[in-house]
């Protein structure tokens, strides 16, 4: 669901291994690298929005995952353009 300013709820999860490395994911088609991300589906929980965006884009399962932080209200941003 987009808001009235064209937002859309989202999550945005960063990956990390115990060693600390980061893990960015090349975007398909374009020259760009990102964190895995992905909307919230109709009446879904945030938590289960980032367990289900790990599993389709990285093939995590909760299991792989522990929940170090998140943000306490929303961020808002916008994307340049090119």
């Amino acid at each position: 669901m987009i808001d009235r300013s064209g937002f859309r709820p989202n999550v945005g999860i960063i990956v990390c291994n115990q060693r600390g490395d980061v893990f960015w994911g090349k975007r398909v088609g374009h020259r760009s690298w990102q964190f895995p991300q992905g909307g919230i589906n109709g009446d879904e929980r945030p938590l289960e929005a980032m367990y289900r965006e790990l599993r389709e884009e990285i093939g995590l399962l909760p299991e792989h995952v522990s929940v170090m932080a998140w943000t306490r209200g929303w961020l808002r941003y916008r994307l340049p353009r090119n």
